[in-house]
């Protein structure tokens, strides 16, 4: 695990629930590189570790960017990010990673997002911008008071107005985005990239179902099913040459953990990346939304953290 101590340099209001939070190195070294569309694992107190994406420039090597909604419903991420974080807390975190990767050679590229689904696409607009490349976003939240960087967003569609469009579905007058509508005025060769609650996403992913796969591209920031928990298989570890058995009401991570197996894990949904490991036998039943159905479909890796198995046996790489 890559762990990096970095310092909070600045926190800043940037809608109705939503704080940024600006971190750098103690020592004002250069941190790790990152692409747009990366993010970050921050740990934090009573071992919990979130995942919150890169917002800021991806050619700034100089600090971090993530910004957090205050989510009620949260598990304890969010409201430690916005309750316990002071300016100068020291916290750690592991080098960006990046599953939601920017086609840089598209043509034209559609980025459409819901609420706090806003933070890769700004990293994503400032990239796409710097190359010259052809862009459109399409963001959507309840009205203007929760809308984050309203105004980098507004001057941006000052000089833009044919590329930046808002949607505001709980003003007067407002409706849903009609995400149809949007997909079939995408030019053919268009790469298309959602981020936003899990309702928005099925309606995108059910409106680009008949795109090519590799020019549609979504993330999700929580599951959009159950993790798999039926238990009853067997783990038998390659590498340490243990055998772990999988109760019913556990998860492969929880099992792991139980028998002392360090294994990296971050959001415990299937949504990070963090706990990827490699299936040398057996066929997982994958409940992640990092691997494409292409490569669910070679079954020759897992997110344990979620998924389970649909043999009796699984081999993993650990």
């Amino acid at each position: 695990m890559n762990t990096i101590e970095v310092r909070l340099q600045a926190i800043r209001f940037e809608a109705e629930g939503i704080q940024s939070f600006e971190f750098r190195a103690p020592d004002e070294q250069e941190l790790p590189a990152f692409a747009a569309g990366a993010h970050v694992d921050i740990h934090l107190s009573d071992g919990i570790v979130r995942s919150y994406s890169l917002c800021n420039p991806s050619h700034e090597r100089h600090r971090y960017v993530v910004a957090v909604n205050k989510d009620l419903r949260s598990r304890g991420g969010s409201r430690q990010m916005h309750e316990r974080l002071r300016v100068g807390s020291k916290v750690l975190l592991e080098a960006p990673r990046n599953n939601f990767a920017l086609d840089e050679k598209a043509e034209h590229t559609i980025l459409i997002a819901g609420g706090i689904g806003i933070t890769p696409l700004i990293s994503m607009i400032e990239r796409l911008e710097a190359l010259g490349r052809s862009w459109e976003l399409f963001y959507c939240a309840r009205n203007r008071r929760t809308a984050a960087f309203r105004a980098a967003l507004d001057r941006l569609a000052g000089a833009r107005p044919d590329r930046v469009h808002f949607n505001f579905d709980q003003e007067p007058g407002g409706a849903v985005l009609d995400l149809q509508a949007v997909v079939a005025c995408a030019p053919p060769k268009a790469h298309l990239y959602c981020c936003g609650p899990v309702p928005m996403l099925a309606s995108f992913e059910e409106a680009t179902s008949g795109l090519p796969r590799e020019q549609v591209h979504v993330e999700y920031f929580s599951a959009k099913e159950a993790p798999a928990v039926v238990g009853g298989f067997t783990l038998q570890l390659a590498r340490s040459g243990k055998t772990i058995q999988v109760e019913p009401g556990k998860t492969m991570l929880d099992a792991l953990l139980a028998a002392g197996i360090k294994v990296p894990y971050s959001c415990k949904e299937g949504v990070c990346g963090a706990c990827e490991t490699m299936v040398l036998e057996g066929t997982p039943d994958h409940r992640d939304q990092v691997l494409t159905p292409g490569e669910q479909a070679v079954n020759d890796r897992v997110m344990v953290c979620c998924s389970g198995s649909k043999s009796e046996t699984l081999v993993l790489d650990l």
